[in-house]
């Protein structure tokens, strides 16, 4: 089931206390480079550095009395483990976080800095799921899924919202998709306050689960994804992708050269910190110039939760 205009709408009443109304920043000299009007939503600065605090706390300020006493866990690489570990701490509840073995150290470490308990496994995606499923009956904690729930999703959407509100008349959103809560949120924004505005997912090439699921119209498996953007190897689910079946423009894909080159093009010429699986929306730019050519393009930048020594440049 979709989620509606009115359930999007509160959810940005909800969060907009909690959160940080992050800037658009522009680039002239990337805009020369790509020949079109690019629109940086840098959620990089969002707390906790990237954007989804937004659907971690939507998700936690719904919990009932007796789930917050229980706690919250979920598994993730990293930025919405950070998330939900500081959403929890703001309500004084404990946050049970499983986490890949192969995490980034600056991800696992400023989940313990918000109070996270992190609990690590191999990284699969079958191992991340069982851990999680142990944690859960050994703690009574609530499970809130890092893109597959609907009021992740929804505060997920703020983030576009807030971008098409400070742009008006973008021809195109570009979304990072790696489980789908962004790219569905952006789907839902657009579509409701924007809807002459197309989205598009950008995602690895070593990482195209959900291009291929898109292609055939049935969620695929993400098989072994081998990609820079650690915060993309995931999968859609099935509260997503139904949205992103029905409302995205096109799935793009990117190769790791493209990724690598966007990112260091932003910390050269914006002097900003990106990870990589916020390049890719510039990525999709760079590799198909010809579709952005002279049109309005929103770049949704999802953190800047990146291991300084290990840059890929």
């Amino acid at each position: 089931m979709i989620p509606t205009q009115a359930a999007l709408d509160e959810a940005m009443i909800r969060v907009k206390p909690l959160i940080h109304r992050t800037p658009v920043m522009t680039s002239t000299m990337i805009d020369d480079i790509c020949g079109s009007s690019l629109y940086f939503k840098c959620d990089n600065f969002q707390k906790g550095g990237a954007y989804k605090i937004r659907g971690a706390t939507n998700a936690v300020l719904q919990l009932s009395e007796d789930q917050k006493a229980k706690g919250v866990a979920t598994h993730s690489s990293g930025n919405f483990a950070q998330a939900l570990s500081l959403a929890a701490r703001s309500l004084d509840i404990h946050a049970y976080i499983v986490m890949p073995e192969n995490a980034p150290k600056v991800k696992i470490a400023a989940v313990r800095d918000y109070g996270g308990h992190v609990i690590l496994c191999p990284p699969t995606l079958a191992d991340r799921e069982s851990t999680l499923k142990k944690v859960i009956a050994d703690t009574g904690a609530t499970a809130v899924h890092p893109s597959n729930d609907t009021q992740v999703i929804l505060g997920q959407g703020t983030m576009t919202l807030e971008l098409i509100d400070q742009v008006s008349g973008l021809d195109f959103v570009i979304a990072p998709i790696g489980g789908g809560g962004v790219g569905a949120g952006a789907c839902l924004a657009c579509a409701y306050h924007a809807p002459s505005t197309k989205v598009v997912g950008a995602e690895p090439a070593n990482a195209d689960d959900a291009y291929r699921s898109l292609q055939t119209g049935e969620i695929q498996p993400s098989v072994k994804p081998d990609t820079i953007a650690d915060g993309l190897r995931t999968q859609l689910g099935d509260k997503n992708f139904p949205i992103i079946k029905s409302m995205i423009d096109e799935i793009v894909l990117v190769s790791e050269e493209k990724i690598v080159e966007a990112m260091r093009l932003v910390w050269e010429r914006m002097k900003i910190i990106i990870e990589p699986s916020s390049a890719t929306s510039l990525a999709v730019v760079m590799t198909k110039p010809e579709k952005f050519a002279d049109k309005k393009v929103g770049l949704i930048i999802t953190g800047g939760n990146v291991s300084l020594d290990k840059l890929p440049f």
